[in-house]
């Protein structure tokens, strides 16, 4: 067996990013650009009202005070969006709101709260300094500058600024499109009736939904046959396209492992049996003229979820042009078990508050890596590390967060606030290490 770490450097010193792409602004949201981005205008794109207010001329309201006010009379309004030209006359002023033209030749804006607010004279209680409130042509950006280096990941305030700048093509590392497909003639699409030994596809829908939640295009979600003439069809259709691929099955030892038959000696595919539990047999390679990476999970939903996050996540992150993130934390165990003999192991946990508001720890579910149950409870994969043989109470422990952080303090705020657990806490891990890593019907074995 060879270690984790070892088994993920290998993959990913071969994931190479995809092809750089020209795409539109509006559709280069979570993706990473190549080349850095420089403004098509100045930002603000001419003098503006940061207030609402009045335009005025410093020097006519010298003196100004709460005690002795200075009226002016009022030459007009001017609105957020107004495009005529307006002349700023001496001694008099501007209505004026936030994110209006400066009328040419006055040079400041003075607060509504600052005056008595009336339209045709107004009352100032105050001399601005020149200048104030208002915001300048070009003080943000100006027009050629860079708005965004080579290497940035493009979210929603990534777009704000490029839309603003005028910036309306972008390059960027192209959308990286996963084919998903499970294996076994056991396994029933959703919502297809169930017969006699035969199971619905949970590996599917699961790990397309995880792609989908880490930012990347799931392009097909499919079943590959316990056959080989049609495996290899299938595969190799996908590698015309695809810009990974992940199967889950058919990669440990026993007769019906298809994939493994199918994909041995294939590009640079290795079968390799990893210290950690549940996931030990794994498989990878890049296949095809365009070296698409192929990820071959075991079957069994906690290992395929489990190899997910360990190795496929962080290579499609790179795949992406992404840097490769870190989504761990601790947490203090509360209640303890039992880990895998010189294996890093992954336990499906709870998370709750402790006293100092750290996370507390405890397992959750049964031990099988084919329960789901527990699975769909946990909020954390918990890291035991290869040279334990149990996480004791008290502990520190590293995290492996399956959900959102704000989504899983949402809850804990939420529990603390009515003294409940609204979600329910699923049963603990009395049972010591998970067992099985095969397909869902356990044909991958350990």
């Amino acid at each position: 067996m060879i270690p984790v770490e070892e088994h993920l450097a290998r993959i990913l010193e071969q994931i190479r990013p995809v092809e750089t792409q020209s795409v539109p602004v509006p559709r280069a949201h979570g993706l990473v650009t190549t080349a850095e981005v420089r403004s098509r205008a100045d930002l603000p794109r001419f003098d503006n009202s940061s207030m609402d207010g009045y335009a005025v001329r410093r020097q006519d309201l010298e003196g100004a005070s709460a005690e002795n006010p200075v009226l002016l009379p009022v030459s007009g309004d001017v609105a957020a969006g107004d495009q005529l030209p307006r002349e700023h006359v001496p001694g008099q002023a501007w209505r004026i709101m936030t994110g209006a033209p400066i009328p040419v030749g006055a040079d400041a804006v003075v607060r509504v709260e600052d005056t008595d607010g009336h339209v045709r004279e107004a009352q100032f209680r105050v001399q601005p300094e020149e200048g104030s409130n208002i915001r300048r042509a070009g003080e943000d950006v100006r027009s050629g500058e860079v708005v965004l280096p080579a290497g940035t990941p493009i979210g929603a305030p990534q777009l704000a600024a490029l839309v603003s700048a005028g910036v309306e093509q972008v390059e960027v590392v192209g959308p990286v499109r996963v084919v998903v497909l499970s294996t076994g003639d056991e396994l029933v699409p959703v919502g297809d009736a169930v017969g006699p030994g035969q199971i619905v596809d949970s590996n599917g829908p699961m790990l397309e939904a995880l792609v989908r939640e880490a930012g990347f295009f799931p392009v097909h979600v499919g079943h590959l046959p316990d056959d080989e003439s049609a495996t290899k069809k299938e595969i190799k259709h996908h590698l015309d396209h695809a810009d990974a691929i992940i199967t889950t099955g058919g990669v440990s030892k026993g007769a019906y492992d298809i994939v493994k038959k199918v994909l041995s000696g294939e590009g640079t595919t290795e079968f390799v049996e990893v210290a950690m539990q549940p996931g030990k047999p794994q498989g990878f390679g890049v296949l095809g003229r365009r070296k698409v990476p192929v990820f071959m999970l075991p079957g069994n939903p906690v290992s395929a979820l489990v190899s997910f996050e360990v190795f496929v996540r962080p290579a499609l992150e790179r795949r992406a042009g992404r840097r490769v993130s870190d989504s761990s934390t601790t947490g203090l165990v509360t209640t303890g078990w039992s880990t895998a003999k010189e294996r890093t192991t992954y336990t499906r946990v709870r998370l709750t508050r402790d006293v100092t508001g750290e996370y507390a720890v405890e397992p959750v579910g049964g031990s099988g890596s084919h329960l789901v149950a527990g699975l769909a409870m946990a909020d954390a994969l918990a890291v035991g590390g290869a040279d334990e043989e149990e996480v004791a109470v008290g502990s520190q422990v590293e995290l492996l967060l399956l959900r959102p952080r704000r989504d899983i303090d949402g809850r804990l705020s939420a529990q603390e606030d009515d003294g409940s657990d609204r979600d329910g806490d699923g049963p603990t891990d009395p049972d010591g290490p998970q067992d099985g890593d095969g397909r869902t019907d356990d044909k991958d074995g350990a």
